[in-house]
């Protein structure tokens, strides 16, 4: 045997320098974020989102609609608001609308436009106009004009009448006969000479002849009064329809002025001059409405006397202004933040009358659509897909054009009265809606016709790169906010270290995170801070500290385990060597708080052909890209052991003492260098972590969380008792992902703890093993001594042993069977 020289950690160790970067808050040039002037745009590191936003608002044709996508806390709200305000001020601002009674059609309410802060002054001159139309009625029905002239028909009739009866009555008495009022009407009695009605007993002395004579007689005078009374109330009739006519001409002749003066107003505006003449006509079919007899003084004002004694509609003289835009400066930009299918489309309101519900067009109520129309309305994704009625409305909307005010519970058949069905409004609306990118994706495959109706994506991204321009936008930010929610500002260190919060977040050292809730959160938690020390600025320590609350607040999980296993109960080793056991590492996510957490692996092989069994997959504990990770190893050891023969390999894998599902591909090389060290028999340095996956080439790649991961692992080992030879591996490509904090820096510029970066699983187990790994040579056989040389030999020994073992059982079937 050849010697196996002990392979170097130290080209592997990655440098103080590289573990993390720090902002140096010297090239600020400033002393305090109190010196720095506000963002002009209200948005940091967004290019890509700026141009389409600006694109989308500036382009006006139909299907042009927004949806801003990103993570929560990107500032998609907050700019969405301040950017489409900044373009809806230069726009025209809209027409108001203004809902009116359908005189020819009383359930369908007619929507009549006017030009901004037009339909108020539309309602005020109906309601003017109805003042001088009732005040005017009352003053020509109440004149002598109308009764002298009201009198003389009547009194022309009541002559014509009167004559008509007088004359039969006087031909009556020559015939004998005289015309009474009974209770059963005008009927002809016979009288004598004396003018006396005859009784019986006279009655009966005439003859024969003279009685017929007498009964022919009252018969045709009881004709002739029957035909009097036909004339008569034919003669009623036609006085009534005379007086009828007389009253709406008096009225016509009352009202024509006022209505005519308010006709030449809108002259322009063909439909508003067919409503008012509507309501001339209207009001002169119905003039009674406008006048009655009770004294005044128990009376309200004329207004309300026109309108409550109305007997078809006692609302239909008013005028419903729906969106009045007087005091709109632009167009308007409406952020729904609960788009219902009422609060979007309007709603036709009810009243409870005798026991059933009853409306009319003065209960038309309008939505953020028509409040928005002619300007942007802004919602939440996931706030209008929570109301099906409203997602379907819209695109019904956006395709047609045009929007209805509709009751959707009559849709439903929940209730059973006769609704209106106000005309519908053309739309020219730009709908803004910000949702995740899930959402989005959602969204575009569950709708075909999505992104017809939204062709403009503005997409933000969750991170933007650290430079200096980015950084003195950062400062402008945190300025804007300080001063706009009373905060202390920051001194240029304090601004260095929000800086380098960020882009621990994001998890790259060239970058900044641009989730500035987060931000905003450090912010008023270090204000809060230094304002109980009584400090003016808010400094360094003071966001240190409120990191630190933060922490303390959410780490009480990650506490219980670090005791845990500190005191033995979940069994993880931090020193010593071990065959087929590693230590790897996970992150666990509580809320929004994530920490590391060391996982104790083993790996068992033995001779068999069932190959690599993982327990957590068959114990159905493995998520998919677990089990993926999994038939990579199998792939990796085939490639590399078995070029030129099976592999008669058995093995386990397992995570000890988990029992939840376990997913992800970020442990697939602590796994594989378990195996090894299994087939090799060659124990595993304790002290080290390893997190990373691997390819089928053996070729360690990239994974999350490699800061949490990383601390996880320090505080345990600091926990248990820091050796000086403890550390991680990480892959290579992780380490520009490096953002660790104080105590961990600490620890490995004092030598106590360490982090190398490798590239393949030989450079791993090398660390892992201070052995070797070995490399083929040009017989294919790897270094005398190696990792790879006794993963070969255990390997070439399982192969032998099995054929010694298939070997005797033929010879045992062979002797065995038949002669």
């Amino acid at each position: 045997m050849t010697d196996v020289y002990t392979p170097n950690r130290a080209p592997y160790q990655v440098p103080l320098s590289k573990l993390s970067v720090r902002f140096d808050h010297r090239q600020f040039p400033f002393e305090t974020t109190q010196e720095v002037q506000g963002l002009e745009n209200g948005i940091i590191g967004q290019n890509r989102a700026v141009r389409a936003m600006e694109f989308g608002l500036e382009v006006k044709q139909q299907g042009y609609n927004l949806f801003m996508v990103g993570p929560a806390g990107t500032g998609k709200t907050t700019y969405a608001l301040s950017k489409v305000n900044q373009v809806a001020a230069n726009d025209q601002t809209p027409s108001d609308l203004v809902c009116v009674y359908n005189f020819k059609h009383h359930d369908e309410p007619l929507i009549v436009s006017f030009s901004a802060g037009k339909g108020t002054d539309f309602k005020h001159d109906i309601e003017e106009l109805i003042q001088d139309i009732t005040t005017e009625i009352r003053n020509v029905f109440e004149s002598k004009e109308y009764e002298q002239k009201s009198n003389k028909l009547i009194s022309e009739f009541e002559q014509k009448i009167n004559q008509s009866w007088n004359e039969l009555e006087e031909q009556a008495v020559e015939q004998g006969v005289k015309i009474q009022k009974t209770s059963q009407g005008m009927v002809p009695v016979p009288v004598n000479h004396q003018g006396q009605p005859l009784n019986d007993e006279i009655y009966q002395m005439l003859t024969e002849k003279q009685q017929e004579d007498i009964v022919q007689t009252v018969r045709n005078y009881q004709q002739k009064i029957n035909d009097l009374m036909r004339k008569t109330q034919s003669t009623e009739k036609n006085l009534r329809k005379e007086i009828q006519e007389m009253e709406k001409q008096t009225v016509r002749e009352a009202i024509t002025y006022f209505v005519e003066q308010l006709i030449n107003q809108y002259e322009t505006h063909e439909k508003v001059v067919e409503y008012i003449q509507d309501l001339k006509e209207d009001v002169i079919h119905n003039w009674r409405d406008f006048y009655s007899h009770k004294d005044e003084e128990d009376q309200e004002s004329l207004l309300s006397l026109a309108i409550d004694q109305t007997s078809k509609d006692e609302h239909r003289y008013q005028v419903n202004v729906l969106v009045d835009n007087s005091d709109v400066h632009g167009a308007p930009v409406i952020h729904e933040s609960n788009p219902t299918y009422t609060n979007l489309f309007g709603k036709i309101e009810y009243k409870g009358m005798n026991g059933t519900a009853v409306t009319d067009f003065t209960k038309v109520k309008p939505g953020a659509i028509h409040l928005a129309n002619g300007g942007y309305l802004i919602m939440q994704a996931t706030d209008l897909l929570s109301h099906p009625f409203s997602y379907h409305a819209l695109k019904r909307m956006l395709k047609t054009g045009y929007v209805r005010i509709e009751n959707t519970l009559e849709e439903r058949g929940l209730i059973s009265t006769a609704g209106l069905k106000p005309e519908p409004i053309p739309v020219h609306i730009k709908i803004i809606l910000i949702g995740t990118q899930e959402v989005y994706q959602l969204l575009c495959h569950a709708d075909e016709n999505f992104k017809k109706y939204f062709k403009v994506q503005v997409d933000f991204d969750t991170e933007m790169e650290r430079h200096e321009d980015h950084c003195l936008k950062y400062a402008a930010f945190v300025s804007n906010y300080c001063q706009k929610e009373g905060l202390r500002h920051l001194s240029a260190e304090a601004l260095g270290k929000v800086i380098d919060y960020s882009t621990r977040l994001i998890g790259d050292q060239r970058k900044l995170s641009t989730s500035f809730h987060e931000m905003t959160e450090i912010l008023v938690e270090s204000n809060y801070l230094a304002g109980k020390k009584g400090h003016a600025l808010i400094e360094t320590e003071h966001i240190s500290l409120a990191l630190q609350e933060r922490f303390n607040r959410s780490n009480r999980l990650e506490k219980k385990i670090r005791a845990l296993i500190e005191e033995g109960t979940i069994m993880v080793h931090t020193d010593g060597e071990r065959v087929g056991q590693i230590n790897g590492l996970a992150y666990l996510q509580e809320g929004h708080y994530t920490f590391g957490q060391p996982h104790k692996i083993t790996a068992r092989t033995f001779m068999g052909r069932s190959g690599i069994v993982h327990i957590e997959r068959e114990s159905l504990l493995s998520g998919r890209l677990h089990s993926k990770g999994l038939l990579i190893l199998s792939g990796y050891l085939q490639g590399e052991f078995a070029r030129y023969r099976p592999l008669p390999l058995a093995a386990s894998i397992t995570f000890e003492q988990t029992y939840s599902i376990i997913d992800g591909d970020s442990a697939s090389s602590a796994e594989l260098y378990a195996l090894l060290s299994s087939l090799s028999d060659i124990p595993i340095q304790q002290g080290i972590a390893v997190t990373g996956s691997v390819n089928q080439r053996g070729e360690i790649q990239p994974i999350g969380g490699v800061n949490e991961k990383i601390e996880g692992f320090y505080y345990t080992c600091k926990g248990k008792g820091l050796t000086g030879n403890q550390g991680v591996i990480i892959p290579d490509q992780n380490v520009k992902n490096l953002m660790l904090n104080e105590d961990v820096l600490n620890a490995v510029e004092e030598g106590k703890f360490h982090v190398w970066a490798v590239k393949t699983i030989q450079e791993g187990i090398e660390i892992l093993t201070a052995i070797e790994a070995g490399e083929r040579n040009e017989h294919g056989q790897f270094p005398e001594g190696t990792v790879f040389d006794q993963v070969e030999n255990k390997v070439s020994d399982m192969i032998k042993m099995m054929n010694k073992v298939k070997k005797q059982s033929n010879e045992s079937i062979g002797n065995d069977g038949p002669e």
